[in-house]
């Protein structure tokens, strides 16, 4: 530091308030500055105005920060130690007499019944055909391929069936009786028939009384040689909707079934699985275009 006539300076510095500057300082008598204590001066304010940037963005970050802070809690009470804005725009007043907006209720409508379209003639309406009950050559249930053979359609119930069926069929107002056979490639056939009737009611009754000594005929062809008709076989009876659906199953070289034979009641139970989805699958098929007119 320098010193000139009438006593020390005070050293300025561009970063102290009330400082003043200070003249420069010669090297020699002949008033020359000197350079180098200059440009070491220089370099010490850069530095130190760096470090100030630095310092003073961390700062307002942190008072931007605090801002956001303030307004958030002043805005969520009435404490009057956060102050109240006055700069801010006055808030949007309801006209007199307006009301919030009212819409009717509405709500999406039930979904529609499958079994209602498959449980009375008026509504059960799509085309049925053995194809349509019966499709393709093979049905897979599980790791089973079952491979179709024959197959029959006929409106006189009672030339399908053996037993009691016929009359209980045909006293019950049968319409139409549709037969498909399907073999397992191990020596068991098994012929699922599907009865229709006016209504679920009767097809109802058909089953329970259907439950002893009644039994579609099975029906051999395409393959498939003649099977449980002098032998003892499997039956079976059950209904859906103005649907029932019997199987009579058995071995192929004329054995008879015996309640140890699982394999038949196996295929027994994969062909009334099968059949029952076919038909529920007819009422989804007619609820969903029901439900998209």
């Amino acid at each position: 530091m320098s010193y000139g006539q009438g006593g020390p300076q005070s050293q300025w510095d561009p970063w102290k308030p009330q400082s003043q500057q200070q003249p420069w300082s010669s090297g020699g008598e002949d008033g020359t500055p000197d350079w180098a204590a200059l440009a070491q001066a220089s370099e010490t304010r850069n530095k130190r105005r760096k470090l100030l940037f630095i310092g003073g963005g961390a700062v307002a970050t942190v008072a931007v920060g605090t801002a956001v802070a303030m307004a958030v809690v002043s805005a969520g009470g009435n404490d009057s130690a956060h102050g109240t804005p006055t700069n801010l725009p006055a808030s949007a007043s309801v006209p007199n007499g307006s009301a919030t907006p009212s819409f009717a209720p509405t709500s999406a409508p039930p979904p529609l019944d499958p079994k209602d379209f498959i449980s009375s003639a008026k509504k059960d309406t799509a085309p049925l055909s053995a194809a349509s009950l019966f499709p393709g050559t093979q049905l897979t249930m599980g790791d089973t391929v079952y491979k179709k053979g024959a197959t029959a359609d006929t409106t006189s119930c009672a030339t399908a069936a053996d037993g009691k069926l016929p009359k209980i069929l045909t006293a019950n107002g049968c319409t139409r009786l549709i037969r498909a056979t399907y073999s397992n490639g191990h020596g068991i056939a098994i012929t699922v028939g599907v009865a229709v009737f006016p209504d679920q009611a009767q097809a109802a009754k058909v089953k329970t009384q259907a439950a002893k000594k009644a039994m579609v005929r099975s029906l051999p062809g395409k393959g498939v040689k003649n099977f449980c008709d002098a032998a003892v076989c499997l039956t079976t009876s059950n209904a859906v909707g103005r649907y029932t659906y019997f199987t009579t199953g058995g071995f192929l070289d004329g054995k008879n079934v015996t309640d140890k034979d699982t394999k038949v009641f196996r295929v027994g139970d994969d062909l009334q699985q099968f059949i029952f989805n076919q038909i529920y699958r007819r009422g989804q098929a007619q609820a969903s275009a029901a439900a998209n007119q």
